[in-house]
């Protein structure tokens, strides 16, 4: 197993300095930003497309640091309910899959995108409950008119063009959100359709992430893993439940709360994590996205590197001697 970095915590700094600092810290890969949510500070699409010979000099210069390209990421909200919107982060995605060609990337991070609840909504509407009716209404028409129709036609468009790992980050918010509905749409859409685990969003929700691996894993549907952790608040929970919307600088308030790798759940979690993802047979890239209110980048960042060090497996299993 490897371990790699989301550039975007560091979309300040120039690409080649980027570069230094990942491979400064013994990393393996990087996960690009080409637009839409994360940006695309060191991938803009429309500049890489426009010529062959800035793709190959972009390549070399990753290569040159001894590193690769784990995944492209334009998570967005194509299915959002205002058409000009929606647009702008379709076209994003497009750009991004013909990158992925040129640059020899199969792997792309996305989400699912939520629509809302009719054709005159302004603003996306994610279904939490089955009552009244009027929900499972909503729900219904979001899939059946918008979330299965939209990622047919880009799975086809995906695969045309060599991509054929459309890895979809569980996130709330929108229509893929956990394992069952990530299975269903890959189970009406195509195999191309996968997960980009993230446990952070899902230890909120109560779901155990091991657990969670196990299902996916055994349908072959992680394609990219996010390192991420999350902070459960109890006593906040206990009193208002995991559904929270304050701000999340209001950390002393919150039921939960993103962290650095290992300040979240404990050591012997990550490390149940790393060993399932490996009895699943996934042994590919551990990214680290940093989304830590209280702790700077480099701190945050290099506090994860030592600690994924200590839980991940580089070797390939030996040969079981004592059966």
């Amino acid at each position: 197993m490897k371990i790699g970095v989301f550039t975007v915590l560091f979309q300040d700094k120039p690409f080649e300095e980027m570069l230094e600092i990942v491979k400064h810290y013994g990393l393996d890969a990087i996960e690009l930003g080409t637009g839409n949510y994360p940006g695309n500070a060191h991938c803009n699409p429309d500049e890489l497309l426009d010529s062959n010979s800035k793709i190959t000099s972009f390549k070399r210069t990753i290569e040159s640091k001894g590193l690769f390209i784990s995944a492209l990421s334009c998570h967005g909200n194509p299915l959002h309910p205002q058409k000009e919107v929606a647009r702008k982060f379709h076209e994003v995605w497009r750009k991004t899959v013909l990158l992925a060609e040129k640059l020899g990337v199969e792997c792309i991070n996305v989400f699912s995108g939520c629509p809302g609840d009719s054709e005159n909504s302004l603003y996306p509407n994610w279904v939490t409950c089955a009552w009244p009716p009027d929900y499972l209404e909503i729900l219904r028409w979001q899939w059946e008119t918008k979330l299965i129709p939209y990622w047919k036609e880009e799975r086809e468009f995906a695969v045309k063009h060599g991509v054929r790992k459309i890895a979809f980050e569980m996130h709330p918010g929108f229509m893929v959100y956990n394992p069952e509905t990530l299975l269903k749409l890959r189970n009406i859409v195509g195999e191309e359709i996968g997960a980009n685990f993230d446990p952070s969003h899902l230890i909120w929700q109560g779901i155990d992430p091991v657990e969670a691996i196990k299902v996916l894993g055994r349908e072959k549907a992680i394609f990219h893993v996010h390192a991420k952790d999350t902070y459960l608040d109890i006593s906040n929970i206990k009193v208002n439940g995991v559904l929270d919307t304050k701000p999340y600088d209001q950390v002393i308030n919150r039921s939960w709360t993103f962290r650095s790798v290992g300040y979240g759940i404990d050591e012997k979690m990550w490390k149940d994590i790393v060993s399932t993802l490996r009895v699943v047979g996934y042994d590919y890239v551990l990214s680290i996205e940093h989304e830590d209110c209280l702790a700077s980048v480099e701190e945050g960042f290099s506090k994860a590197v030592n600690f994924l060090k200590n839980c991940v497996f580089y070797e390939p299993a030996g040969q079981m001697w004592w059966v």
